[in-house]
């Protein structure tokens, strides 16, 4: 007979708001208050172009048929593959299978922690 002791929850298959309703004894907080909007949704015109961090490490190019190429000064390998647009987000998959999310700020794409700007 199972007693309180054996009783797990893998929390690994949980998101943030899953597990805050689980701690708050399974009720959600649906009030947002006056600060909360509607999150940005970035469109694939808004990411397309070249992009390049400040002291030139990192290159990226996004290009408007989903494709993308990168250069990350000291690897070898160019990073290529496609990506997708996820919300204010963009997800590069390499040939390899790895998925780097890549955020988008004020103009700007955050990855791995370098910020990139659009080059002139």
């Amino acid at each position: 007979m199972p007693t309180s002791c054996d009783l797990s929850v893998d929390l690994t298959v949980l998101d943030a708001a899953s597990v805050l309703a689980i701690a708050m004894g399974g009720v959600a907080d649906t009030h947002t208050g006056p600060a909360a909007s509607r999150p940005r949704v970035v469109t694939g015109a808004a990411v397309v172009g070249a992009w390049r961090s400040p002291d030139g490490v990192v290159k990226l190019q996004l290009r408007g048929d989903g494709t993308y190429a990168g250069e990350v000064a000291g690897r070898r390998r160019p990073a290529r593959g496609t990506y997708r647009i996820e919300g204010e987000s963009v997800v590069l998959r390499d040939d390899s299978g790895l998925n780097t999310p890549v955020h988008v700020h004020d103009g700007e794409l955050e990855m791995a922690g370098h910020r990139l700007r659009p080059t002139a």
